[in-house]
């Protein structure tokens, strides 16, 4: 049977499978109705016409099953109210569209079609206002007839507002002409939402187009999993079972690839061209950087000295730098500042406590006795945020170091390379393949580089082991830090961080005077209910701080102590008031903590970024985030680049810190347990971290040293005198 109804709220959304449930109020029934379904992307306010059938759930009583479906414009008077106010329109909130209906009756549509100047006759709504919602009406309509075809064709309307936004007018010739192109073209739309609208369309299962595509998804899935390329066998079993195409199709279609350089062989590793470039960029520069002499007035003193005295070892004068700095070094630390004097490429690695950036300072300070000058960087705001605050010098992100200037890429290159002496970068773990021949490109070859991070920690989420494969290399100094400091010592934090890199299970005891707390769970949700009770309540209580200040970093997406759970209780539990935008079943309301998840170059806002909602305007269906004091303005087509960020992943905090850290641990999260995961997220917390779960699950993780290896052949290239086989360094 069919219903027509109008959406009047929207009780819950899945948005990785669409599942909705939602109360309308339909024609024939007095009290709102039930429906559940696929209904992704429903909007309040939107007049749907439904097929389906009635069920009686045990727990939820009389539902309208959903199955085709479609959105319509409202014939009603009531309906048309509820359209307009909906926040489809911009320009037309719920106060506007009430008196636009109060004037019009059932000719609002017609007078906005065709007569929209009448619209000043409403009071207060002025000529810009009447400009805004005619621009609106006009893109609606336009994007309409774009919903209804993808529609046909099984596509979410969130999905079709992105692929109009795209293409515009022309986006149904896209598609019919090749859809994988929104794979590709769209963030958001992967290959198997593209198969769909490729398969409904009447592309063969075996046309080239898709194989091609399929391969490319494939490659990019490994990628996303670390890899910098596929064994060709690899490649070829992934891709079969993705397709479920024959094999030996697959392996004709990469020929032709390989023939239209769309991939790259080198012996058994197929590669996406950006990787392959990366991968043999990052080697050749970094070898030759090293080959080179630094181009400033300490190299050539030294040099000059050591020739002149014949005592290779001869260094800066670290007791010196002691007195200026006031502090006193080891051994490991004053070598460390003293091979820093003499070299072009060196990492400084080492765990909490073991004075990174204690060492830094005074390779800083040695730096600065000889005049260079010195550039610092890291990957995250909040990671060059510490390296400012720690070193007293201005550190910038990897993508303001490098000018990024979208679409062209960056500003600093081989053309336009750093101005400066020497580069310092910390948090290298975090640095993928792509990102590293990036910033590679735009060092000069007289620069010196120093690279600083914890290998310990997780590898980069990019694909690539950088700073794993430049030390394993053996090509380059490498200083270990491996002291813990007696004032570091006295954070249990620190040392149950050491103990589990060591294998050991942390000290687990609770006390008043202790920053470790471990508080036992054994179920799920009764995990989750203490989270949410240490977030809302006990720790704000105990400390004095706002919820805002506690981070909950969880090891894994999906589940009832996964971020995307913890993050719907945490915000209703810290922020249930207020009106806010809806998108996908998730509402973002003022004083919402939120994540940026994908690089916006346009906005300078980037991949885990993360800021607070300050302002939600429903007319103009816009927000603005606080991300550092910078405001950023989203519109609703937007918010998918946002996600809730009171609770998120350990992978997503990597060069965060925070003041305290809420990390679960249970037995659920098994298969992502790892030592280095516990170990990464851990060491997030600067002043308290409180564990919740069970000690079984706590014990897993320390012995579980298991780390899925990563297809890469930087280090091989690295340690190879000479260039690999098939290498070009042109």
């Amino acid at each position: 049977m069919r219903i027509r109804c109008v959406v009047e709220r929207i009780t819950y959304q899945n948005p990785e499978n669409g599942y909705s449930v939602l109360k309308v109020r339909a024609k024939g029934y007095d009290d709102l109705v039930t429906v559940v379904g696929n209904l992704v992307d429903a909007n309040v306010g939107s007049v749907l016409l439904i097929d389906g059938d009635w069920k009686v759930d045990g727990k939820y009583g009389r539902q309208f099953m959903a199955g085709k479906w479609e959105e319509t414009l409202p014939a009603t008077v009531y309906g048309m109210e509820k359209y307009l106010g909906s926040g489809l329109i911009r320009g037309v909130g719920p106060g506007y569209a009430r008196k636009i209906v109060q004037k019009f009756g059932t000719d609002t549509f017609s007078v906005i079609e065709d007569q929209i100047e009448l619209l000043d006759e409403i009071p207060g709504i002025g000529a810009k206002r009447i400009r805004m919602i005619a621009e609106s009406w006009a893109r609606q309509k336009e994007v309409k007839n774009v919903m209804l075809f993808l529609q046909d064709h099984g596509v979410s309307t969130a999905f079709a507002a992105k692929i109009y936004k795209e293409y515009g007018n022309r986006s149904i010739a896209v598609m019919k002409e090749n859809p994988f192109r929104l794979a590709d073209d769209i963030w958001g739309i992967g290959f198997k939402t593209a198969d769909s609208i490729a398969d409904k369309l009447g592309f063969g299962r075996e046309a080239y187009v898709r194989l091609r595509s399929g391969i490319m998804y494939t490659l990019g899935e490994l990628a996303d999993q670390g890899h910098v390329y596929a064994l060709k066998e690899q490649l070829i079993g992934k891709a079969a079972a993705l397709l479920e195409a024959e094999e030996g199709c697959i392996a004709m279609t990469m020929d032709q690839m390989l023939k239209d350089k769309d991939l790259i062989r080198q012996e058994d590793a197929v590669y996406l061209p950006p990787f392959y470039y990366a991968e043999i960029g990052t080697a050749g520069k970094l070898k030759r950087l090293a080959g080179e002499p630094a181009g400033d007035r300490l190299w050539t003193q030294l040099a000059r000295a050591r020739q002149e005295t014949g005592n290779g070892s001869l260094s800066v004068d670290v007791g010196r730098i002691e007195q200026s700095l006031h502090k006193n070094y080891d051994q490991i630390q004053a070598d460390a500042i003293r091979r820093s004097a003499m070299a072009k490429v060196m990492v400084l690695t080492g765990g909490p406590g073991t004075g990174k950036t204690t060492t830094l300072q005074g390779i800083i300070a040695a730096y600065q006795a000889y005049g260079l000058k010195i550039l610092l960087a890291a990957p995250t705001g909040r990671a060059a945020k510490r390296m400012s605050e720690a070193t007293g010098l201005e550190a910038r992100t990897l993508h303001r170091l490098l000018e990024c200037r979208p679409p062209e890429g960056y500003g600093r290159n081989e053309e336009n390379p750093l101005e400066g002496d020497v580069l310092i970068v910390d948090e290298c773990s975090m640095i993928d393949i792509v990102m590293m021949n990036s910033l590679l490109k735009a060092v000069p070859l007289h620069m010196r580089l120093i690279l600083v991070g914890d290998t310990d920690q997780l590898p980069s989420v990019g694909a690539g082991n950088v700073l794993r494969d430049i030390i394993d290399s053996k090509r380059f100094p490498v200083v270990r830090l491996n002291r813990i400091f007696r004032q570091a010592m006295e954070s249990r934090i620190i040392t149950n961080a050491h103990r589990i890199n060591a294998g050991k299970m942390p000290d687990l005891s609770n006390g008043k005077n202790t920053d470790f707390f471990f508080v036992e769970r054994e179920e799920p949700e009764q995990a989750a209910a203490e989270i949410v009770n240490l977030v809302k309540t006990k720790l704000p209580r105990y400390y004095g701080v706002p919820a805002s200040a506690i981070q909950v970093l969880t090891p894994m997406q999906r589940g009832i102590v996964g971020a995307a759970s913890l993050n719907l209780v945490l915000q209703e539990a810290v922020n249930p008031a207020g009106e806010g935008l809806r998108r996908s079943g998730f509402v973002y309301r003022p004083g919402d903590k939120v994540m940026q998840v994908k690089n916006n170059y346009d906005k300078e806002i980037f991949n885990g970024d993360i800021g607070t909602v300050e302002t939600v305007d429903l007319t103009g269906r816009t927000l603005t985030v606080d991300f550092d004091s910078r405001r950023i303005g989203y519109d609703i087509t937007e918010l998918d680049e946002l996600v809730h960020a009171y609770a998120t992943t350990i992978h997503k905090a990597q060069g965060s810190e925070y003041p305290i850290v809420v990390m679960p641990v249970l037995m659920n999260h098994f298969v992502m347990l790892q030592r280095n995961l516990v170990y990464t997220g851990i060491t997030r917390a600067r002043r308290i971290l409180v564990m919740v779960g069970t000690r079984k699950a706590l014990s897993y993780a320390v012995r579980n040293v298991t780390v899925t290896e990563r297809n890469t052949m930087l280090k091989e290239r690295l340690a190879h005198g000479d260039n690999l086989p098939g290498e070009d360094l042109s």
